[in-house]
């Protein structure tokens, strides 16, 4: 009874209280080893392994004690168990080595009750980080949150299943499926797949057709090719093509469509340059869809809203009469170049300015953008670098205005890239105005005046007068056509639907009010300025800028200015749209179960369907004129007969074989050395045509016996030859005059 009392009262000595201040005291070390009943016969085992075989010694070593208690605080086995200190064990050990077996049972007993489960545990965690087999299954179960002798949770088989890892070929795979059905890859299959049915016929026989006719697309589709042989042969001759012979900067004659020179690295010859500038005009479509499309849902408009937009920007019924000027219908990078410089700046119409959405990299790409539509030509591309400049000054006064209230508004590496971005595109625009400014200067005869403006200045009723190119409006506009003085510039139709869904936005949008205004007053400013001198004489709109602003007087075209009229009434209806389907979805939620009905569903297309129609196109494919052999062979320089503004635009598509230098050529006016040589050669062939050309360097003369009739140089073909010490020569179905 003493000896239990004096083992008690020892092993009491060393307790210590709780963290949680319960004051419960710690297991003795028996009931924590090898104590009966304290775990499985293998812990048990383990147990005495570790604490000694003479149980009834009590005597246990402060190096083994101390190492267990370092392998508990390593592994954390046991929660409880590591309140321990080993210093307390060794002190208990040392004092009452006797009465530790008179008094086990007791100890046993106190450990129960003082310790209850928490004292179980730290048993099963002493016993595991014992040597041997045990001990490593045991860590493995406490790892696993269960004993040995627990059995498996049954209710893990509910679980979810493990992600499964993938190899890198699936990956792969996904990578492609999510890239396949992403919005813009399917925004651009749709740009594609409607741009090809839009504009047909123009792929069923892409080498022998051109859309509208044969003059103008004949002109560009030289141009393309000329930039791309001249790129790789001799790029330093860009600008003194092989046409006007004996003039220089010839190719600066008119646009350039420079911007298409890598389409003009592929294939020689007409028949090539016929389908590249098929391509060219089926893709200029889908990239004026796609860059609307991306404008308006950068602007934050819906999908088909978006569509919409995309649709009416490219379809048009005023575009039609278009179709023989590629420069004009390549359009869409104006528009994709502005949603790229929106998302780059993190702005947006409908959200406003959101910093963390700012990217550099979009930003430079809207500045590439930009100057690749510049190189397209100045036709549009002018009116787009001063619409940007204006952007750039309106910025910098609203952040100096603002400055306090909005520190750092673009960071610095989109500050850096809108520089660096601003600098190629000022870079670009510098490099192609030199030729032109070189051409304004050796050519007077080539600068607009006020009254070349007037002539293709059109009406108020040009903006609801659709071309005969038209297939829905065509026919009905025939009579309002006859009043235009030159209808294929004046007939300006955005189309009636257009129209009506931009007057909707007005009312009914996502956009702000505010913005609402300012898209009308576009639209308005557009307008007055598409009027050219026919709006109160142009004193307060057109005239100040062909006054004032470098190169404008070049604009011969005022109607033209109808493109941005067009986009900014896309938006309008973009907002409009956007605002209808949201209707359409909160209808929808309504519905039991939730889930729009057919025909509200086919209402929401109803606007887009509705675009397309009206820009269905009725142009006529007439066929090229086949290159006549002689063209092949004969060498420059060279003047083809009879030779005219018109005439002389599918001889220079026939050049694209040899590219010989050639007096023939067709652009936006006529150079007086070209005039001098038309008229002198009208009486060809006598001694003074022969001895002018002779003295400019033109060594052979092919005439062309099918066009004849009708020209000056009718009955040619019947003067003598034979004292002017001319060969004559019959190659296929031209007459070859050797000098």
């Amino acid at each position: 009874m003493t000896a239990e009392k004096s083992g008690t009262t020892g092993r009491r000595s060393g307790a210590e209280t709780r963290a949680d201040g319960t004051g419960a005291k710690n297991p003795p070390d028996d009931a924590a080893g090898a104590g009966p009943g304290s775990g499985s016969p293998d812990e048990r085992a383990s147990g005495a392994d570790s604490s000694g075989e003479d149980d009834t010694a009590g005597t246990v070593t402060s190096a083994g004690k101390a190492k267990r208690t370092r392998k508990a605080r390593r592994t954390g086995a046991a929660k409880a168990a590591g309140a321990a200190s080993t210093a307390d064990k060794t002190s208990t050990a040392d004092k009452t080595s006797t009465a530790d077996k008179a008094g086990a049972g007791t100890d046993k007993a106190e450990a129960g009750t003082e310790a209850g489960t928490e004292a179980e545990a730290r048993d099963r965690a002493d016993a595991a980080k014992k040597d041997g087999d045990a001990a490593e299954k045991s860590d493995a179960a406490k790892q696993d949150g269960t004993g040995d002798d627990e059995p498996a949770d049954p209710w893990s088989a509910f679980g979810p299943a493990p992600e499964p890892v993938l190899g890198r070929p699936r990956r792969a795979v996904r990578a492609v499926g999510r890239f396949l059905v992403h919005e813009w890859t399917l925004a651009v299959v749709a740009a594609l797949a409607l741009a090809a049915a839009m504009t047909w016929p123009t792929l069923r026989y892409p080498r022998h057709t051109l859309p509208q006719d044969y003059w103008d697309p004949s002109l560009q589709a030289w141009q393309m090719a000329w930039s791309g042989h001249i790129l790789r042969t001799n790029p330093a001759q860009l600008w003194h093509s092989n046409t006007f012979y004996p003039e220089n900067w010839s190719f600066a004659f008119s646009d350039t469509l420079l911007g298409y020179a890598p389409a003009g690295l592929i294939g020689v010859g007409p028949e090539h340059a016929v389908l590249r500038y098929n391509i060219m005009f089926v893709l200029a479509h889908a990239l004026a869809a796609f860059g609307a499309y991306a404008l308006a849902r950068q602007l934050g408009a819906g999908r088909i809203g978006g569509a919409v937009a995309g649709a009416s920007f490219a379809y048009a019924p005023w575009l039609l009469a278009q179709a023989g000027h590629l420069h004009i219908i390549s359009n869409g990078g104006i528009p994709l170049a502005l949603a790229m410089l929106a998302r780059g700046h993190g702005w947006s119409l409908r959200y406003g300015y959101r910093p963390r959405r700012r990217h550099a990299g979009w930003a430079f790409a809207g500045w590439l953008m930009a100057a690749w539509q510049l190189s397209l030509g100045f036709g549009i591309g002018l009116p787009f670098a001063y619409m940007l400049a204006g952007v750039v000054l309106v910025s910098v006064v609203l952040w100096f205005v603002r400055r306090r209230k909005v520190k750092r508004p673009f960071g610095r590496r989109l500050f850096l890239a809108d520089v660096l971005g601003g600098l190629v595109f000022a870079a670009v625009g510098a490099a192609l105005a030199v030729p032109y400014f070189k051409v304004a200067e050796l050519h007077p005869n080539a600068e607009r005046t006020i009254g070349d403006i007037g002539l293709y200045s059109p009406p108020a009723s040009g903006f609801f007068t659709a071309p005969a190119e038209s297939r829905v409006w065509g026919g009905l506009h025939e009579g309002a056509r006859a009043v235009l003085p030159w209808h294929p510039e004046m007939t300006l139709l955005p189309g009636f639907v257009l129209y009506a869904l931009a007057a909707g936005g007005l009312f009914f949008s996502v956009w702000r009010v505010r913005h609402r205004i300012f898209l009308l007053a576009g639209v308005l400013v557009t307008m007055a300025l598409a009027m050219g001198t026919r709006f109160f004489g142009g004193r307060f709109t057109y005239v100040p800028l062909f006054d004032y602003l470098p190169g404008w007087s070049g604009l011969r075209t005022p109607g033209r200015m109808m493109l941005w009229t067009t986009l900014l009434l896309g938006l309008l209806a973009a907002g409009a749209v956007t605002a209808f389907c949201m209707r359409v979805r909160e209808l929808a939620a309504e519905r039991v179960p939730p889930w729009p009905g057919p025909w509200l569903r086919l209402a929401t297309l109803l606007p887009l369907a509705l675009v397309l129609v009206e820009g269905l196109n009725a142009t006529p494919q007439p066929v090229v004129p086949r290159q006549p052999a002689a063209l092949r062979t004969v060498d420059g320089p060279m003047l083809v007969l009879p030779s005219s503004q018109n005439l002389d635009q599918p001889v220079m598509l026939w050049s694209t074989d040899r590219f010989q230098p050639m007096v023939n050529g067709g652009s936006g006016f006529t150079p007086r050395s070209q005039a001098r040589i038309r008229e002198a050669t009208v009486s060809f062939p006598d001694y003074a045509s022969v001895d002018y050309l002779r003295q400019i360097g033109v060594k052979n003369v092919v005439v062309l016996r099918d066009e004849l009739e009708g020209t000056p140089w009718e009955g040619m073909l019947d003067r003598p030859v034979d004292a002017l010490g001319v060969a004559r020569e019959q190659v296929g179905e031209a007459v070859v005059f050797r000098l």
